[in-house]
């Protein structure tokens, strides 16, 4: 019996057991009344539970739930399911004896409020399953506590953030053959998505495993349940974030807030077995190769062209470095990138998502590959969390790699260290929500009189008369500003007047219409917005000359930071728009 089937009756395809409700729009789990429970996959036996006891009993959720289940009796096993949920829902028949039919256009929204949606490496699906395999399916959950690395868990009022992690940890059945055997587990795949806060597009940014970072120090829950604080590391390869000297993920969301300046909501960890279930789980995955491939070490054997892979040849595929590209780590990326945005286009896809056989797969393989944080070990909050990251269009989704350079202090290359411009004016995107797609939505632009503000003429910086106020919060910001501006930008004319409220969450600037000039060359010094730009009236400054009013706000990043975030993507990054095929090279 496979990963998918265990626990399972041998015979029976729970499948087989779900059926449209016509009057409802939902699938319903129908159990012939003889049949038992057999049909339905059970509580875990404790054979295997135990083998995974170290890694799912740190929040003691776990072990309570293994703890109630052996003192039932053996009918406990095979209770019924509550009523409500075995009959039949009445299925009223038109005069024709035909079954009526729901209208075509609700067919997925009815998908959709199933399956509770898809991301990346994980599809958690059904909210109107029964409460058994609702059961089943928490007790294939492994969490790890995150250790107060995280924000507490996600929001439908804001960005989300979720980190996804594939580790190169060999253990399971086949997987020895890959040679490191003995591996702890490094952050071999990382990738940081982020979900705007109005859900219309999303980005993907991989953090390469070979990239020169500080490792802070990580405060960790332990497998006995006790505490400790793991000590940081100082220029060392990302990838030892995990696995090395006892790391959780949660240190790895710690070193990716450090690197980011982004603070993640939740985590996902995926090893080997991961890729090869889900990939056979939606029926394989499409992929296209520029040339021939034949690589020992990842065992990928192909030909050039298009392909649908699974299984086995679904990790060589992602694996694989040596015969593409420049036969590194980067170029295995972009490899990684065309899998899942492949795969992603597969999972929210029609084929899939009106298909019960294919849901009950993914929702095995989808609970038993994963890791997750204790935060959403539920198969309810996982379902809600999907229904969040499904709901932007795949032609949103943009992935991208943290931009590097060769690491200078190498004769030889192996390591990488970021680009510093390039790499923060792209973490800036992020911390902004901006996206790296053209998201065409009114709300996504200024309006053409909001954006007008900044065009036109701009006054020498000798002539900007200014008054600087602190508002931010900040201690010593309109200082700091002002500074700057006298000393780096030559406005000689500033002054600063002092604290504003400290509650204001934006930097605004405000000024005559005569004094438009001047508010467009500080605008360009400061990097504002055209929203932050404010028309209406002056004021005077301390020799009672008229002046324009810059109110320092929350936003603030320091004296000589831009304010606002680059609305458009460093030039030669790495990135793959998740809608589009492109073949290997």
């Amino acid at each position: 019996m496979d990963a998918q089937g265990r626990g399972r009756a041998e015979n029976i395809d729970p499948a087989d057991q779900w059926v449209l409700n016509p009057n409802t729009g939902d699938y319903e789990l129908r159990l012939s009344p003889s049949g038992g429970q057999s049909a339905v996959p059970g509580p875990r036996r404790s054979t295997r539970s135990s083998s995974r006891q170290g890694t799912r009993g740190r929040d003691g959720r776990r072990d309570e739930r293994r703890d109630g289940r052996d003192s039932r009796d053996s009918r406990d096993e095979q209770r019924d399911v509550p009523p409500q949920r075995r009959r039949r829902a009445p299925q009223p028949e038109p005069a024709s004896g035909r079954r009526k039919q729901k209208p075509k256009k609700s067919k997925g929204k009815k998908a959709l409020v199933w399956t509770g949606g898809t991301l990346a490496l994980v599809l958690v699906a059904t909210g109107t399953a029964g409460y058994l395999y609702y059961q089943h399916l928490n007790d294939n959950i492994t969490s790890i506590n995150d250790d107060g690395a995280g924000t507490g868990g996600f929001s439908k009022d804001r960005a989300i953030n979720i980190l996804v992690m594939g580790t190169d940890k060999r253990s399971g059945k086949g997987n020895e053959k890959y040679g490191d055997k003995g591996s702890l587990g490094h952050a071999d795949t990382t990738i940081l998505l982020h979900v705007s806060k109005d859900r219309t597009n999303a980005t993907a940014l991989s953090i390469p495993r070979d990239m020169i970072t500080d490792i802070p120090d990580c405060p960790t829950t332990m497998e006995d349940g006790t505490e400790k604080t793991i000590p940081g590391s100082q220029g060392v390869r990302f990838n030892e974030s995990l696995g090395q000297s006892d790391r959780t993920p949660s240190c790895t969301m710690r070193t990716v807030t450090e690197i980011t300046g982004i603070k993640m909501d939740h985590f996902m960890v995926a090893d080997f077995n991961a890729v090869k279930t889900l990939s056979s789980a939606v029926g394989g995955v499409d992929v296209c190769l520029a040339k021939d491939i034949d690589d020992p070490d990842s065992h990928l054997n192909l030909p050039a062209g298009k392909h649908t892979i699974e299984g086995e040849d679904a990790l060589a595929f992602v694996r694989t470095r040596h015969s593409v590209g420049t036969g590194g780590d980067l170029s295995r990326i972009e490899l990684q990138q065309q899998f899942l945005s492949s795969l992603m286009r597969k999972l929210k896809s029609n084929d899939t998502l009106t298909s019960p056989s294919k849901m009950i797969k993914l929702a095995e393989a989808g609970t038993e590959a994963l890791t997750v944080d204790s935060k959403i070990a539920d198969i309810m909050k996982l379902r809600d969390l999907g229904m969040e990251l499904g709901k932007f269009d795949m032609k949103n989704l943009s992935f991208a790699t943290v931009p590097v350079v060769d690491n200078p202090a190498e004769k030889v290359h192996t390591t990488v260290v970021p680009n510093e411009e390039k790499a923060e004016q792209l973490f800036a995107m992020m911390r902004a929500d901006e996206s790296l797609t053209a998201v065409k939505k009114q709300e996504k632009k200024e309006k053409a009189e909001v954006a007008a503000r900044l065009k036109g003429s701009k006054s020498a910086a000798s002539d900007v008369r200014v008054n600087i106020y602190n508002g931010s919060g900040k201690t010593g910001a309109a200082q700091a500003t002002l500074t700057y501006l006298q000393n780096t930008e030559g406005m000689s004319k500033a002054s600063q007047l002092g604290n504003a409220p400290s509650d204001i969450k934006k930097t605004t600037l405000e000024y005559a219409p005569d004094q438009a000039d001047q508010a467009r060359r500080l605008a360009d010094v400061m990097g504002l917005s055209g929203s932050a730009m404010k028309p209406g009236k002056s004021e005077k400054n301390s020799q009672g000359l008229p002046a324009i009013k810059l109110t320092l706000g929350s936003d603030f990043k320091g004296a000589g930071v831009s304010i606002s975030a680059p609305s458009k993507a460093p030039k030669d990054i790495q990135k793959v728009e998740a809608d589009k095929t492109v073949c290997a090279k």
